[in-house]
């Protein structure tokens, strides 16, 4: 499968940076989206504990981004970035795959990627 970047905006890079500067042992940071919510799919991020065989492996910046194979094909062109707003902070996404998002921004629906052969 051609890898597209998954790219990080200065503060994502940094914000991760910061959280991953104690967890030695982890191999990166997993991204995956899966079925919840009013709209489909929910982003997911984490500490990959390991490298499976069906993951993608995306080094952006230097950080090891793993992703799972069926996530890989929703968040292929991904940028992430890091928001602080009033009291609220978290990752925010900027996918191009999104075709709309729910009201109450948890969850968002996609377009069905297409085959590659």
């Amino acid at each position: 499968m051609e890898k597209t970047a998954i790219t990080l905006t200065d503060n994502a890079f940094n914000h991760i940076n910061r959280y991953m500067g104690d967890k030695v042992d982890s191999a990166g940071l997993r991204l995956a989206v899966k079925p919840t919510g009013c709209s489909g799919y929910q982003y997911v991020v984490d500490l990959a504990e390991k490298i499976n065989d069906k993951d993608v492996t995306v080094n952006t910046r230097g950080i090891n981004i793993v992703i799972d194979d069926q996530s890989f094909r929703y968040l292929d062109g991904t940028e992430l970035d890091y928001v602080r707003e009033g009291l609220n902070e978290g990752f925010r996404f900027k996918n191009p795959n999104v075709s709309e998002s729910c009201g109450c921004g948890e969850s968002f629906s996609m377009k069905e990627p297409v085959e590659q052969d």
